[in-house]
């Protein structure tokens, strides 16, 4: 699904006046979670999931096939942990 569709399927179940308020919505939620994550602080949706950071460990290794290595500098990276209803929802879809 693209963003244009989603942006779609929100304003049809958020009853949007508009695809531009819809849009709006959507980068609201999306600038605010980015925000948060940036500040490393955790964001819990009851039911759908919790957004959070994770520190990861430098890393060394090799490529394959060759004698080359790499090491990949210690980062932040973002994580999401589905809640309980969207992952009954996910399983139940099937």
């Amino acid at each position: 699904m693209t963003k244009a569709e989603f942006v779609e399927l929100v304003q049809k179940n958020g009853e949007f006046d508009s695809k531009s308020a819809a849009d709006r919505a959507v980068k609201a939620f999306i600038d605010s979670v980015t925000e948060a994550l940036t500040q490393k602080e955790t964001v819990s949706l009851v039911g759908f999931g919790t957004f959070s950071t994770v520190d990861v460990a430098e890393k060394s290794g090799k490529v394959p096939g060759t004698d080359k290595t790499y090491t990949k500098p210690a980062h932040t990276a973002p994580k999401f942990k589905m809640g309980k209803t969207l992952k009954d929802a996910v399983a139940a879809a099937n």
